[in-house]
């Protein structure tokens, strides 16, 4: 499965930008480009602080919330205006990371105009998962391409991207038998993440494909509602204790690996979770 989802394309934050509800925003940014221009990195925070007064503009907002109604997602405007906040502030984090210190410093190193990157925002509902995964279609530590390399943690995917201690599940699964996935590592993770129905917004920018810059991962995606942080209790997790169980979880997602990569026809890097025995896929982009 695929959690639903609509986008902000690129373009939106600069439409946005151009409305004249955000004319002070803009001379104020104006200020601290040309400050940050001469050297004064102080000015990155001073940057993401000031995108986040930004006003939504009334088309956009009419626009976000029809195409989110006729996808069937939630609009968080229903549930009162300060949810509506909650999310505008969550899409303006995602733009205003364009200015976080490791994506701008990691443009300064490839040599690019950081003025070329453009942010777009995928508004996704988060499916509260039992587990999340990570999929390297080609085994990164031996360059097999006829194995796949996963990891496994409780809970959602935080915990894994993110600077979050301990060790994940992890696993390698040949391509030509599925059904047999060898456990290398047990996990030792101490917490979860867990959230209620709510949305998340990812970070995509067009960094990700210009030439000789890994863009991916270096900007922010924010979900509207805090998680909450539950200790695990490994000895009653049927992924563990459960053999059949395990070989069915593990394999499910060793086969949502291979035929991604089929579908794509390279190796693949893929995000995804479970919830009640189904495999949903978050994202995926071509393995570096």
């Amino acid at each position: 499965g695929i959690p639903t989802s609509v986008a902000l394309p690129f373009g939106v934050f600069e439409k946005v930008l151009a409305d004249k509800l955000n004319q002070r925003v803009v001379e104020k940014l104006q200020i601290l480009k040309k400050k940050l221009g001469e050297g004064d990195f102080d000015a990155l925070g001073e940057i993401r602080q000031t995108v986040l007064q930004l006003a939504a503009p009334p088309e956009l907002v009419k626009e976000l919330k029809t195409k989110m109604l006729s996808s069937g997602m939630p609009w968080p405007g229903d549930e009162g205006e300060q949810r509506w906040e909650q999310a505008w502030t969550a899409i303006k984090k995602v733009w205003a990371s364009k200015w976080n210190e490791r994506a701008y410093f990691s443009t300064r190193k490839a040599k690019l105009d950081h003025e070329y990157l453009c942010m777009a925002v995928l508004v996704q509902e988060i499916i509260n998962a039992d587990y999340a995964f990570v999929i390297h279609t080609t085994n990164p530590s031996s360059g097999d391409s006829s194995e796949i390399y996963a990891e496994v943690v409780k809970g959602l995917g935080e915990t894994l991207v993110g600077a979050y201690p301990g060790r994940a599940l992890s696993f390698i699964c040949k391509k030509n038998n599925l059904s047999s996935p060898q456990v290398l590592g047990y996990p030792s993770k101490p917490i979860a993440l867990f959230i209620r129905r709510s949305i998340i917004f990812r970070s995509d920018s067009n960094g990700e494909d210009l030439e000789g810059y890994a863009g991916a991962g270096l900007y922010d995606s924010a979900p509207m509602d805090e998680e909450e942080k539950v200790v695990v209790d490994y000895s009653c997790d049927p992924l563990l204790n459960d053999g059949k169980f395990q070989q069915s979880i593990l394999s499910s997602i060793a086969g949502a690996g291979k035929a991604i990569e089929e579908l794509y026809r390279s190796p693949q890097d893929i995000e995804g979770v479970i919830r009640d025995g189904k495999v949903y896929v978050v994202q995926t982009r071509p393995q570096m």
